[in-house]
């Protein structure tokens, strides 16, 4: 089981094989999609909304992140960890930003971090790296429209952040106009989860959506890989009613 790097992801790109990413919060979804064979498993700061059921985004903290970010790395052998900032370290200067980078590597086990709106920030982005420290730049998240302005902007934004030595890019709202554009002004691998598409050169999508895990799947008419949801509701249905009928739970020894 060869260990995926970086080089491995930038060899992909050159070949124009498809780099699989899948973000995830805990250590057994991890194993899960390590050992379904995926490259990338990002350790999202989105947690705080979808698994702990925060408000905002905003109040998932480095402290948590780590946490989150070393049950992750216990259960991932294969992929790359990809540990992403929350809000607060990067809007806090350059060397709050770098501390944090180095908290993530050093305490939560990630190879390497993930910046959002890190073309607002390409200082702390150098930085990082020359702190050598691997860094995922995403840029990108607004909805990107078909014109030539708006294209020529997200590709000038992605030079710079490669310039700035991003070792990938998030490329969050592509789309089919600006995505391949941004593909081809680069070196660098371009993934992307929201608006991204079959013209980039890989793919990030939350573990737990893939799945269906969420409560909101039990009556979603999206389609996904499957619905965990259901069979969650279901099973624990029928261990309610086993334990209210007096008869004896699945998987229960008797002692």
């Amino acid at each position: 089981m060869e260990k995926v790097t970086v080089s491995a992801l930038q060899e992909m790109k050159r070949e124009g094989r498809k780099i699989v990413g899948v973000v995830a919060w805990d250590f057994q979804i991890a194993q899960i999609a390590d050992r379904a064979g995926v490259d990338i498993v990002s350790v999202g700061d989105s947690v705080g909304v979808n698994l702990w059921g925060h408000a905002n985004p905003f109040e998932v903290t480095v402290d948590e992140m780590i946490i989150v970010c070393k049950a992750v790395r216990r259960g991932t052998k294969r992929a790359i960890v990809s540990c992403d900032f929350p809000h607060g370290p990067l809007q806090g200067g350059v060397e709050s930003a770098v501390r944090a980078a180095v908290r993530f590597v050093e305490e939560g086990g990630a190879d390497m971090v993930k910046m959002d709106d890190a073309v607002d920030f390409p200082e702390a982005v150098a930085a990082i790296v020359r702190a050598g420290i691997t860094v995922v730049a995403q840029f990108g998240t607004e909805s990107a429209s078909a014109s030539a302005q708006m294209t020529e902007k997200l590709v000038a934004d992605a030079k710079r952040l490669q310039a700035a030595g991003a070792s990938m890019l998030d490329f969050i709202h592509s789309g089919p106009v600006a995505g391949p554009a941004v593909v081809s002004a680069v070196s660098i691998p371009v993934v992307g989860g929201m608006g991204g598409g079959p013209w980039l050169d890989g793919r990030i999508r939350m573990a737990h959506a893939a799945i269906g895990y969420a409560a909101t799947a039990l009556d979603s008419k999206t389609e996904s890989y499957a619905n965990v949801a259901r069979i969650t509701l279901d099973a624990i249905t029928a261990y309610s009613d086993d334990v209210r009928a007096g008869r004896q739970i699945k998987g229960a020894v008797p002692m």
